[in-house]
This record gives structure tokens, sequence and C-alpha cells, in this order.
């Protein structure tokens, strides 16, 4: 049969010999390699022994009821039902109970190399979305590394509330992994099997946000030639993570509430209240509470969003992971992944000892680094860290000087040109001694013409 994959395993289980040897002969001639057993003991010995592409079960045999086997013989691989008493009933439930199709006797072969084939393609595109998806999101096991208190009552807040639809806020430093909480809490909730959406509410202008998390109408702003679902939309049943929440305008805080309160939404543009079916989680590297005691940002939302915090602690209050999550990214990182490649114990101690401001994701940036560093060596070294013997020494006084009275936007512009001189370029670091995520600093960065600074070291 064309297109059809040769050398695949089909395991019939018919009780009609004369049949089953039929069927044999039929898909033997268009390649495929077909076991036959007469009874379900048979069949199940066959399975114990080896695992076919398609099993083709008849739905009564002399040691078995078909539609009662179907659920855990379907777990290892596409059913597709014989019988001779065909019924509509029957069929359905044939299918609820996990075969991949339903035919009546006496079956002709196109009949039967047809229902092969979708039962072959359907588990092929099964894999492949599988697949895909555990590259884009990473199995919970792997998503948080460590062994530490700190990290094992970050988890422990995970179990707690992930089985429920109660908003969570997770509150960190810049690169402490806050998506990745986010992510677990999705992944071991009833939702895991719909999609995760973050949102980054930190880089999208404000007419930009509100058409990218609510959708907008045709005509609902010049350009928009065509209706365009939301986030909201798209991860109907899933997930949305608003990250970076306290970057958000009032304006939009106010829409946010709405949907967070009533569960409804409108496209931008729109007339009509849209229902939403998700779960909110937010991030933020931001005080909220303090941001709602100097109007930045609403109480009311504030409150809603804290239904459940959940706080991720900084690197460096859980030093005894660092060797773990450097192990971690030695074998993980796909485009540099080196088994043959260690650390040495003074490279564990000086990454033990270094405070790590930019957090987790500075670690893994370093990590890559000294893999490139370290060439063909298969240790890694201090020297390949590139870490230096220590951080720059606190100043107690930082001058800086003008020939005239500046603007208060002429000092902010010399003081962080003064920080990218200090810390050769170091976002991360920068932003931490500003108090801000990488995120705002690098549109700071844009906004202020400072590119040429940042060039000396860039771990983002």
């Amino acid at each position: 049969m064309s297109g059809l994959p040769s050398g695949k395993r089909v395991l019939v289980i018919e009780d009609d010999r004369t049949l089953n040897q039929l069927i044999r002969r039929q898909l033997e001639q268009t390649g495929y390699s077909v076991t036959s057993a007469y009874s379900w003991r048979e069949g199940e010995k066959t399975l114990q022994e080896r695992e076919p592409a398609v099993t083709i079960l008849d739905i009564r045999l002399p040691d078995g009821d078909g539609l009662s086997l179907l659920p855990g013989l379907s777990e290892q691989c596409p059913v597709i039902v014989l019988t001779a008493f065909g019924s509509i009933d029957q069929a359905v439930q044939a299918i609820k109970a996990g075969a991949a199709d339903y035919l009546t006797k006496p079956v002709s072969p196109d009949e039967l190399e047809l229902a092969i084939g979708r039962a072959l393609e359907n588990r092929s595109l099964r894999r492949d979305y599988q697949f895909y998806r555990d590259q884009l999101l990473p199995g919970t096991a792997d998503l948080m590394v460590g062994e530490s208190a700190a990290l094992t009552e970050v988890l422990r807040h995970v179990e707690l509330v992930a089985g429920t639809d109660t908003t969570v806020l997770i509150q960190g430093e810049s690169g402490v992994g806050k998506e990745l909480v986010a992510q677990a809490i999705h992944q071991r909730s009833p939702r895991a099997g719909a999609n995760f959406v973050a949102v980054d509410c930190c880089t999208l202008q404000e007419s930009l946000f509100e058409s990218e998390l609510f959708g907008h109408e045709r005509g609902a702003f010049t350009g928009a030639d065509r209706r365009k679902q939301g986030l909201i939309e798209v991860a109907e049943g899933g997930t949305v993570l608003l990250d970076e929440i306290g970057e958000i305008p009032p304006s939009l805080q106010a829409k946010l509430l709405r949907v967070l309160e009533t569960g409804q939404f409108r496209r931008l543009g729109g007339t009509k209240d849209l229902d939403s079916d998700v779960r909110f989680v937010a991030a933020t590297n931001r005080d909220l509470h303090a941001r709602c005691q100097d109007g930045g940002f609403r109480l009311d939302l504030y409150y809603r969003l804290a239904a459940f915090v959940i706080t991720v602690p900084p690197l460096r209050e859980r030093t005894g992971d660092i060797g773990l999550l450097a192990s971690y990214f030695l074998r993980s990182r796909k485009f540099l992944r080196r088994a043959d490649k260690r650390l040495s114990p003074e490279a564990l101690a000086a990454l033990r000892r270094y405070p790590w401001p930019g957090n987790v994701r500075e670690l893994k940036n370093v990590v890559e680094r000294a893999i490139l560093m370290s060439g063909d060596d298969p240790e890694i070294r201090p020297a390949h860290l590139g870490l230096g013997s220590a951080e720059p020494a606190p100043t107690t006084r930082v001058q800086l000087t003008f020939e005239a009275y500046p603007t208060l936007e002429e000092v902010r512009q010399a003081y962080i040109a003064r920080l990218f001189e200090d810390y050769g370029g170091h976002r991360a670091r920068i932003a931490d001694v500003l108090g801000v995520s990488e995120r705002n600093l690098y549109r700071l960065i844009k906004r202020d013409g400072l590119k040429e600074h940042t060039s000396a070291r860039n771990d983002n």
C-alpha cells in the first residue's frame, strides 16, 4: 500500500483462524510484520514480549471482552476493533474506551489498510506534539533543580496551590526562575493539557498590550483589518502568566481587575462580553504592596493577585544548589551539551563564593561561557568562569561632575553611565543596584543611547 511505513509490527487478536490468517496475508503483502493470536491469553503474551505499532482486536474473544480490554491495551498502542455485530452504541463505547477505529466484519483489505494508516498517522502526530511541547515546556521534574530548604519550601507551595484555580502572585528578584515556578504550577494543575501563555507586561506598549491580551475586532485601530483573538482566548482552559505585572499602566490595571473579578473581557473595539476560562498567575520583581502605597499600583488589584503568594529565593540564599544547577546546565544545554566536561573543585568553590546578583539566569550564562572558554579541556577551572577575583568594592560615595547645575534627567543618565563603567557593562548587576528589572534597564539603555557602554559584558 503506497505511503504506509514498511516493517511495522501489527498484532492481530482474532479467534476466527481463517479471518486471522487472511488479515495476516493481506498486511504482509503491504510490508507489515504481523503476529497472529487466537485468544486474549496469546495476545497478552505477545504484548509482554514486544510492542506492536497497531493491534487489531476482535471485540468478542473466547477468554475476554474487547471493550473491557481496550482501556489498558490502548495505552500501549493504537487499537482497531473488529466486530461481527456492529452497532452505533457499541462503536461509541469502543471509541470512548480508547479504540483508534471501529470496523465491522467482513472488512475489506482497503478499509483495513486505511484504518491502520490513520492510526499510525495519529500516533505520530501525538508523539510529535508531545515532543515539541516538551521542548518548549520542560517536564516539571526538570523545572526546579535543587535540594535546599528554600527551594523545597517553594515546591511545597506549588503543590498546595497547583490543584486549585486560585490566582497566584510569584515574587522574586530578576533571574530567580519565576516563570519556571509558574510553569510548574500549570503542569501540576488540572489545566496541564491546555496552553500555558506568558505575557510580558514590560515590553509591550499600552495599546499593544491590550490587543495582545484581550484581542481586537476588525477596524479597532489603523491596520486592524481582521479580528484577532487575544492571549486569553489562546490560553482557553489553560494558564496565563502576567510577567512583570508591576509594570502595567493604571488604565490597564482596571481592565485586568475586571477580568479577575467577573471572568469576562472585551476585545479592543468590541462591545460584547466574552467569558474567560483561564487561570491567572502573576510574577514581579517589584514590591507591589509598596507600589500601592505610593499610588503606582491599584490596591484592589493587588489583593486579587495576591490570593496566594510564592516568594522565590535568590540564588545567594540557596548556595547548596549551585553545584546541582551548574551540573544541570552542563548536561542540558542542547547546543552546548558536553558530557565530557566537569567542574574542578576550585571552580565549584568560586561559583559558591560569588554573590550572583543575576541569580540562576546569570549562573546559566556563566556555565555556557565556561564551556566555550575551556575549549577541549575536560575540566572547567576558575579562569574559565570569568567571574574575576571579587565584586567591585562597594562605595559609600559616588561623585558625578557637571559643568552646570544638571536636570534630574541628566543626573539619571550620568549615574547609569557611571554604573556601566564601574560594572563593566554587566546588566544584571547594574539592574540590581538600580532596583529595576533587566527589561526596564534595557529600555533605559535604548532611550538614553547607552548601547556603547554595554559591549564590555552582556550576560542577558
